[in-house]
């Protein structure tokens, strides 16, 4: 089998040949099926581990290893009871984890699923939208600018393609390939449309095993919610082996069987360290990704949810996102002796009906509705070259009836600027365009120019087209703010427009151009030059209009620039103003003429600052920027490469999504915060009651079947809490661990306290040594559950919102469970129904005090440690 760099040798006939395809009609879908049974779906087989093996792996491993060793020393010992207690408890920490993992996959198999990229492939004749991974060898298809290349290439017709390739060979430098040469599967079309031959998939690309291992990589990438969540888990292990050493030696010292010490010691670290840990990550994070699935938002990696609750600057596109993205054609601006046909016949020349493109479609719509008389097929277009963001125009030429033309269409600046007009009328034109700009419309000049030897460049006229706001943008941009999170919008349109958009949508702070961040020091002596230049100007020529003064001073300031380098200036305002910019960022709500590097210097200065910034976009040369914010969101419609950089997906138009994006991470975060808070707090609860216990008064307050036991009946709520009703923050939420460790450790400590102080009651009422760890070990899995409801807020746990059905059945149900093995000695030593009844008494009364003692805790911290601001890099809860 020939390599990809092999084919590029060869003609392309040759190639049409071998692979038994057709450049007009393309394969037939009977062969394109025969294929695509012999080669396989054209995407990266990735390795899943087997049913059987997962299940197997959650026996093996550090922990399950301790539970096993004490149920081997159970056996040993002739201690069947508990030797199946600790067999149920291995059963059931490896099935629930196992469980919890499974929906977790399955989740990420419908998200990606969701995400699956389309091709515009040659069928039968017609060209149809594909899933990428039924292309075959011999597809026929077509690449435009922003399209990810889905499979290894023979560029077959068209002008050029500028092919990105630096995720495989590193070359930062975009590559210029043309007909017969090849493209490689996952490089990124930058200019250019060309159509292609499919000569290899999956497996068989050129880079597969590059691309391999980039897609290991990105999947196995860890955010700093989870990074932060690890570090507790961390924390709590060392806790609790440093005091289970103590037990150890302490036991030792005494002369207490080896066996029974190390038994013991073995189930209460399993008890303390949160085994459960993984296990509600992953579902915490898989129920917040299918909730924003069924709201059009696809979550393309299960930790981008979270990241987005810290967001507190929210960067917007305008066209598309903010707008309906439906452009409408008001009335057009002729130049003199030039018609609406000659206007709309050029401006559909330089234009593809089949590229679907928003700009180009209402212009086909209005020739259709208001110039019936316009038979374009009387035109014949012979070679297109598309848009592309640095010329910013599309020109096409064309034949009518035996004469030759090039039609002209984009940004009137240029087009205006390869014209040949006088002064008079391009004074005139720039009025137009400034006046259309000022009403909020985006206006496309057209120009053509004839084959004749000295033809130039004649201005046809100007279409303007309006993109009206969605009439939800307002509302949903109010709803972001109201979240604490500020909205900017981010446009390539030019100043005016912006503001006018802007307006519409209550966007009426600072505006700039996005070429004044390229320094700031030229850029404001500049500025100050050239207002100074057009009042001198107006002062002097009082007849003189505001126009003819702006043209005037433009002129003067780009003397200036010629004689000047004002780059210098720049250079110096960036070395010693870095945290100017950064509040010249903060404080301006609308950037405009801005290009895709400015993007990604809005969002890297943002978050030099300390900020959590959101970003959307849609095009090719947004990627850098999306991938560099902390949440890049692709918006409907964007761009294969847009996609593949963004962290949030969304598949319908507009914002709303967004608000429940953010409301869905921060329900993510509480959640979270309450497990992390709750997990400490036990932990120290447990470890340091068991261990002050047995080192002070030679004491075993419960015995190892019960600390299994305990372990087993916290696993329910603490998985519960996924799916539990939470109070969303009004503002962006950071880890704050000072503020947690404080509340955590301070409950704890409570915690122990009212163990000690039921403890040394039953003790003084003479109550039996096993009556009185059956007692504490009800109280225990009581009272835990219940400090567990008073964590799942900052206010009184009686307040709204109440616990979710799921998470008050599981406290409810594992308390009454606890206290029907108490009562009925299933494994310990029965109690009588009002001991019972009293430890519930117990429990409750120290839930309020617990909820008093979290209530003054925070209260104090809110006092003495405010919550730090957003502009400085922070963590807390």
């Amino acid at each position: 089998m020939k390599t990809t760099d092999q084919y590029a040798s060869q003609p392309i006939e040759s190639t049409l040949q071998e692979l038994n395809t057709s450049e007009s009609t393309g394969l037939s879908q009977t062969e394109a099926q025969q294929r695509l049974s012999q080669f396989g779906f054209n995407e990266i087989q990735t390795h899943e581990v087997s049913f059987l093996k997962r299940l197997l792996q959650r026996f093996w491993g550090p922990i399950p290893w301790m539970i096993e060793v004490a149920a081997l020393l159970s056996a040993i010992a002739n201690k069947w009871e508990d030797f199946a207690i600790i067999m149920v408890l291995l059963l059931v920490n490896g099935l629930l984890d196992f469980l919890q993992e499974h929906r977790a996959l399955n989740a990420l198999k419908v998200l990606k699923s969701s995400l699956a990229t389309q091709t515009t492939a040659l069928r039968d004749g017609k060209f149809i939208e594909i899933p990428s991974r039924e292309l075959v060898p011999g597809d026929l298809i077509q690449l435009r600018i922003g399209d990810m290349i889905p499979a290894d290439v023979q560029l077959v017709s068209g002008d050029y393609l500028m092919i990105d390739e630096s995720a495989l060979t590193g070359e930062s430098l975009p590559v210029n390939k043309q007909s017969q040469e090849v493209a490689y599967a996952n490089t990124v079309v930058k200019q250019g449309q060309m159509m292609a031959v499919i000569i290899h998939t999956a497996a068989q690309t050129r880079f597969h095993s590059v691309v391999a291992l980039i897609t290991k990589t990105q999947q196995s990438e860890t955010s700093h919610f989870q990074k932060m969540v690890l570090q507790i888990g961390h924390f709590l292990i060392a806790l609790t082996v440093f005091l289970a050493m103590i037990i150890i030696l302490v036991s030792l010292s005494r002369g207490d069987p080896i066996g029974d010490i190390l038994r013991f010691v073995l189930v209460l670290t399993v008890a303390s360290i949160p085994v459960a840990l993984p296990a509600v990550l992953s579902v915490t994070m898989a129920v917040g990704a299918m909730n924003l699935a069924k709201r059009q938002a696809i979550v393309s990696k299960l930790t981008a949810i979270e990241e987005l609750a810290g967001i507190d600057i929210f960067c917007s596109d305008k066209t598309g996102t903010l707008t309906q993205n439906k452009m409408q054609v008001s009335s057009p601006v002729l130049a003199e002796g030039k018609t609406e046909l000659d206007l709309f016949a050029n401006a559909l020349m330089a234009s593809k009906l089949e590229n679907h493109d928003p700009i180009e479609q209402p212009l086909f719509q209005y020739a259709q509705s208001q110039l019936p008389e316009l038979n374009h097929l009387a035109y014949r277009q012979q070679k297109f070259t598309p848009f592309n963001p640095n010329d910013k125009f599309t020109k096409a030429s064309y034949t009518f009836e035996v004469r030759s033309f090039v039609a002209y269409k984009g940004a009137p600046q240029v087009i205006l600027n390869r014209c040949t007009l006088t002064n008079e009328v391009r004074n005139l034109m720039q009025l137009h365009i400034d006046s259309l700009a000022s009403q909020g419309y985006r206006t496309l000049a057209v120009a053509c120019q004839s084959d004749e030897p000295d033809a130039t460049l004649e201005l046809i006229g100007l279409i303007p087209l309006y993109d009206p706001p969605r009439e939800d943008s307002k509302e949903t941009i109010d709803l972001i703010e109201s979240r604490g999170v500020q909205v900017k919008m981010v446009t390539g349109d030019n100043l005016a427009i912006a503001q006018e958009i802007g307006r519409l949508l209550g966007l009426e702070g600072a505006s700039l151009k996005a070429s004044k961040l390229s320094g700031g020091g030229s850029q404001v002596l500049l500025e100050l030059a050239e207002f100074l230049t057009q009042a001198i100007y107006q002062t002097l020529d009082t007849e003189a209009t505001e126009t003819q003064a702006k043209h005037f001073a433009g002129k003067v300031i780009q003397q200036l620039n010629q004689l000047y380098d004002t780059t210098r200036l720049d250079r110096e305002f960036l070395s010693e103003h870095q945290s100017a910019l950064v509040a010249l960022i903060e404080r301006t709500e609308i950037f405009a003429e801005v290009i895709p590097e400015d993007k990604f210097k809005i969002v890297d200065t943002l978050q030099r600052g300390g900020h959590f910034v959101g970003m959307t976009g849609d095009g090719v040369n947004d990627a850098p920027a999306l991938k560099k914010a902390d949440c890049g969101i692709a918006v409907s419609g964007a761009t294969d490469a847009a996609r593949a950089s963004a962290d949030i997906i969304l598949t319908q138009p507009g914002l709303s999504i967004i608000n429940d994006a953010i409301t869905q991470a921060r329900e993510t975060f509480e959640r979270m915060r309450t497990y992390a808070t709750f997990r400490i707090a036990e932990t120290i609860r447990l470890i340091l009651f068991m261990t002050l216990s047995i080192v002070i008064f030679n004491f075993y307050p419960i015995t190892a079947i019960m600390v299994i036991m305990l372990a087993l009946l916290n696993d329910l709520p603490i998985l519960a809490i996924a799916y539990d009703q939470v109070k969303v923050s009004n503002t962006p939420v950071r880890w704050r661990m000072s503020r947690m460790l404080t509340l955590s450790t301070t409950l704890g400590i409570t915690g122990v306290i009212s163990s000690f102080l039921l403890f040394f009651t039953l003790q003084h009422l003479n109550f039996a040594e096993d009556i009185i760890q059956s007692m504490i070990f009800l109280k225990l899995v009581v009272a835990g559950h219940f400090t567990l409801w008073i964590l799942r807020s900052e206010g009184w746990f009686w307040e709204k919102p109440f616990p979710s059905p799921w998470l008050f059945s599981a406290i409810l149900g594992t308390e009454i469970l606890g206290t029907l093995f108490a009562v009925y000695g299933i494994f310990i030593a029965p109690i009588s129904w009002e001991m019972a009844g009293f430890i519930w008494l117990y429990a409750l009364i120290w839930m309020f005090i617990n909820d008093a003692v979290k209530i003054a805790v925070l209260k104090f911290l809110d006092r003495h440690f405010p919550k730090a601001s957003f502009a400085q890099p922070s963590v807390g809860v």
